[in-house]
């Protein structure tokens, strides 16, 4: 682990906005509402996590860079990202609604709220980073428990 300003970190957190930032300005019909009944245990896991996981993505530099067999874990959290750029493409080209968010990506579950925590998990380890790992775990802990919060809600109606 090593301070510093990660360019790779920068690159997934543009990743990460670009397509939410197009989604805050059109949510679904019905998104609202979903929203009232989150946990706020969780919600607030999810708070947390998201200032950690965004400080740590770009003050934390690999040490090693792009040596064997690091960059491996930079090539998983890559793919995981691209992954969660397939998901977002795929919920904006079928219409923008709401059980399109929470449609699984083959096997992968709620890939829009899964995929990036994953994503930045990986891209944790590969900086080497004990904060950045346990950041993306807070993240994940409520944004995933959040979005399976509401697919089982939307699953009931």
């Amino acid at each position: 682990m090593r301070f510093g300003f990660s360019i790779v970190g920068a690159v997934f957190l543009a990743m990460l906005f670009i397509p939410n930032i197009k989604w805050a300005k059109h949510q679904p019909l019905g998104y609202e509402e979903l929203s009232q009944h989150e946990d706020k245990t969780l919600l607030a896991f999810e708070r947390v996590g998201q200032v950690l996981t965004t400080t740590s993505a770009v003050v934390f530099v690999c040490p090693r860079g792009f040596s064997f067999p690091w960059v491996l874990w930079l090539a998983a959290a890559c793919v995981l990202m691209a992954l969660y750029e397939v998901a977002w493409v795929r919920y904006f080209r079928d219409g923008e609604k709401l059980d399109g968010m929470y449609q699984p990506l083959g096997p992968i579950p709620v890939p829009i709220a899964s995929l990036p925590v994953a994503a930045f998990l990986l891209l944790g380890i590969w900086c080497q980073s004990p904060i950045a790992v346990v950041s993306a775990v807070i993240l994940g802990i409520g944004h995933i428990g959040i979005h399976l919060g509401h697919l089982r809600e939307l699953s009931a109606r």
